[in-house]
């Protein structure tokens, strides 16, 4: 059942913190599978990845050239697409590709008061993997994401991994993959995917970062390659938080809760408004939806488990909630939205007015969708052109001002009782 709270109950603090609480459990055992999966990848290489894509996909790959993607599979399944598909995921390339151009960063030179010249530059990774969901439903729009700020970057190889399903691909992510230019890809999934990509095996050399989400054993496969190779983020569970007034559509609102249900049974979403009667038209509203949803049954489990709806006196008072809670999307739909944007502080994306649906930033609108969740908009941001590139800091002296800073750096080298570090300064700049 929904949970409901307001703020004036005296124990809404109570279950305003369990409602916080993660709603998904580390599994010791997942990270012993996963384990077992990362060493018999690093032990049998190519054999120990057809065998356990076979085995845990359900497929009957006969050698390891099978699970690499073969360019009259990328052309087929571009060609069997409709024109209106075709258009929509070239409309969305385009749109996401054109924002990510406008973050990309500026080598930055200059000599400060003593002359020394300081700096930094900016180059993209070299090489980065993309792991394609491929479980309970197939996510084309998450490979655009991820690989438009790679090519955006100028990153000169994107690998690409996606379940194969009882040895089929899913042939929409792989007519994607022809439209942006993506020829590396692979049939493999979950930890054995994420260990390829991390390790490399004899026939998949390793990559410097990898990106895009996937279930706990992906999750936990990224855990234990930390400080190997680059992660992009350890997703969880999605989640959006709306506040709305009472001059909203109900149904608009109910609809927007159950897009993020509809993800995954852990979802969560959650409503913030000040009306107890609007309140009561969204549930009723979203309960008629889930009679008609395809998905009912993981919107369903989610809204029961994991919604809430937090009724509150004043709307704009309700920036602390929102902070605390610090969700992956936030939508504001109420009459002036913009007003809320200098208090909050913690949220992955933000969605203002009723008319910006969090779903159209899932597609075209251009924003990157891929966002911190669990409350971890506290401290992270979204994915953004930046995670694709790494900086080098440039320091250059003469004998002339290495005289002037050096002195200091040489009485704490000294400090510090690293004698080396002080004398590979002083020798040069005295006699």
């Amino acid at each position: 059942m929904v949970k409901i709270l307001n703020t004036r109950q005296s124990d809404f603090k109570i279950k305003f913190d369990s409602l916080l609480k993660k709603r998904e459990k580390d599994d010791e055992n997942i990270d012993k599978i996963v384990s077992k999966i990362i060493h018999d990848v690093r032990k049998n290489s190519d054999n120990a990845l057809l065998r356990l894509t076979n085995k845990l996909d359900k497929s009957n790959f006969k050698k390891i050239q099978d699970l690499t993607v073969k360019n009259s599979e990328f052309e087929k399944c571009f060609q069997d697409l409709s024109p209106g598909i075709k258009k929509s995921l070239n409309i969305a390339i385009k749109r996401i590709k054109s924002y990510h151009k406008k973050q990309m960063p500026k080598n930055n030179m200059y000599r400060d008061n003593e002359g020394v010249t300081l700096g930094g530059i900016w180059n993209p990774i070299e090489s980065v993997g993309l792991y394609v969901p491929g479980g309970k439903a197939a996510y084309p729009s998450s490979l655009i994401m991820n690989a438009v700020p790679a090519i955006v970057a100028g990153v000169k190889r994107i690998v690409v991994t996606v379940p194969a399903r009882n040895g089929e691909t899913n042939p929409l992510v792989l007519a994607c993959c022809k439209i942006l230019g993506i020829k590396e890809v692979y049939k493999i999934g979950g930890a054995q995917a994420i260990s390829a990509l991390a390790m490399g095996t004899k026939s998949i050399r390793k990559v410097d970062k990898i990106f895009g989400p996937g279930n706990a054993y992906v999750a936990s496969a990224k855990k234990q390659f930390f400080g190997t190779v680059g992660i992009d983020m350890i997703a969880g569970p999605s989640e959006v938080l709306i506040v709305a007034d009472s001059r909203n559509n109900p149904d608009h609102i109910a609809i927007d809760l159950l897009a993020q249900a509809e993800h995954d049974e852990l979802a969560q979403s959650i409503l913030i408004t000040d009306d107890k009667k609007f309140s009561e038209k969204v549930i009723k509203s979203i309960n008629n939806f889930l009679k008609k949803l395809e998905r009912r049954t993981i919107a369903r489990s989610s809204w029961n488990n994991f919604g809430a709806v937090i009724i509150c006196d004043n709307l704009y008072k309700s920036a602390e909630l929102i902070n605390d809670i610090a969700p992956e999307h936030l939508e504001i739909a109420v009459e002036k939205p913009k007003r809320f944007l200098k208090k909050i502080k913690n949220a992955g994306a933000i969605f203002l007015g009723r008319f910006t649906p969090e779903a159209i930033g899932d597609y075209v609108a251009g924003p990157n969708h891929v966002l911190p969740t669990d409350r971890t908009a506290r401290f992270s941001s979204g994915l953004n052109l930046l995670d694709y590139f790494k900086r080098s800091s440039v320091v250059e002296c003469n004998k002339k001002n290495l005289s002037r800073i050096g002195k200091d750096a040489i009485n704490l080298a000294y400090e510090e009782g690293l004698q080396a570090h002080a004398l590979s300064i002083e020798c040069r700049i005295t006699k």
